[in-house]
């Protein structure tokens, strides 16, 4: 392409303007133009990933797979736990495929109530309700020819699932109050943290959908499954955070490092980000302080039995954090003299009922995924032994 593009050039120069001196001037600053250009794309091509920090082979498999399938119209299923950045795949999925310069169209599907879900992603007519005072344009009509990302799909109320059904199946959808159909070109990209194969056995989603959706699905792994990566990401969100506070943070402690590395992530890499925030905020002097609890504050028995103000939920969450890292430390020993239970200052009997409570397992060695073996999982992402 270059040689056929210069050679036009070079005709165009020697006829028009006349003298070789000139020629190669002009040609040179053509060549050049066009070396820098390639030098862009090529730059293009090796940051497709940039928001994506990580070196592990976990993370480096699920990317190859986004890689396989970015340049195809095909459904993508992105599945993974809360926090293991399922909304940054889906943008590298459309930055990667042909559809990269038209819009990028999102909607977490939990964060909507149930009776505004439909008109949110097919929209409404004038009057098709009462307050319905003009047309509003749906989520699938602004995306148009581009992607549309439905992050938490396995969230949408069965009623509305065959509506979802038809627009990916026949491309076409009705705006609530209208009986006139309209003709879309999305690409759709869906993300969930729910193993949607368990909730078709239980009647909570269409099967027919979720074939549809399960075109191709991406798996991205937890952090725990990924921790050469934590040093990485700690790093990253350092120096963005601290940039962001107008900070300065020259020394990152082996002893926090080593901290992060044995934490267990419950939350991910969202949490992570949290937590690297709360140090940034608490550093003196240039040091990024440990953000996470020590075994030696050891909670005491009533701490973990007390309900507290904040609410169960957030009390179970950090009452999970607290076992999940004695256990880490203990080798996950649960009774003895060394074990998670001494630490904490239950029994172990206690323990062991406040962790089937709470859903805490003893990890296996990985060697495959549990996806289709254990229908009554909830994480179809965790791994089993052979």
């Amino acid at each position: 392409m270059t040689s056929g593009y210069s050679k036009r050039f070079v005709q165009h120069f020697v006829t028009k303007k006349g003298g070789m001196e000139t020629t190669q001037s002009r040609l040179g600053s053509v060549m050049e133009k066009l070396s820098r250009a390639s030098s862009i794309e090529e730059d293009r091509a090796e940051d497709k990933f940039e928001a994506i920090i990580g070196n592990s082979p976990a993370l480096k498999s699920a990317l190859a797979e986004v890689e396989r399938v970015a340049p195809t119209d095909s459904t993508v299923l992105v599945l993974g736990e809360t926090g293991t950045g399922k909304e940054l795949i889906a943008h590298a999925i459309h930055n990667l495929s042909p559809r990269c310069r038209r819009p990028f169209i999102k909607l977490n599907c939990s964060a909507i109530p149930f009776s505004l879900l439909e008109s949110e992603l097919f929209g409404y007519e004038k009057g098709a309700f009462t307050g319905a005072f003009a047309q509003k344009i749906g989520r699938f009509e602004m995306a148009d020819t581009g992607t549309l990302f439905l992050d938490e799909i396995g969230d949408i109320p069965l009623d509305l699932q065959p509506k979802l059904l038809r627009v990916l199946q026949e491309r076409e959808f009705e705006r609530v109050g209208s009986g006139k159909p309209h003709h879309i070109n999305v690409r759709l990209v869906a993300a969930t943290h729910r193993n949607l194969s368990t909730m078709v056995a239980r009647k909570q989603f269409r099967s027919d959908l979720y074939y549809r959706l399960n075109v191709f699905p991406v798996l991205l792994p937890p952090l725990r499954e990924r921790r050469e990566d934590i040093a990485l990401l700690v790093s990253h969100f350092v120096e963005v955070l601290a940039r962001r506070m107008g900070k300065s943070i020259g020394n990152i402690p082996k002893e926090t490092l080593d901290a992060f590395s044995s934490y267990p992530w419950p939350g991910n890499v969202r949490e992570l980000q949290n937590l690297i925030e709360r140090a940034v905020i608490r550093s003196e002097n240039g040091v990024l302080p440990n953000p996470l609890p020590t075994l030696d504050a050891k909670p005491t028995n009533a701490s973990l039995v007390a309900v507290t103000s904040a609410g169960e939920g957030t009390f179970n969450h950090s009452q999970r954090a607290w076992i999940l890292q004695a256990l880490h430390a203990a080798g996950w020993i649960v009774g003895g003299p060394r074990g998670a239970a001494a630490q904490l200052g239950l029994k172990r009997t206690t323990l062991i009922s406040k962790m089937k409570k709470l859903g805490i397992r003893r990890p296996v060695r990985e060697t495959k995924t549990a996806w289709d073996q254990n229908p009554e999982s909830d994480q179809p992402w965790q791994l089993v032994a052979d």
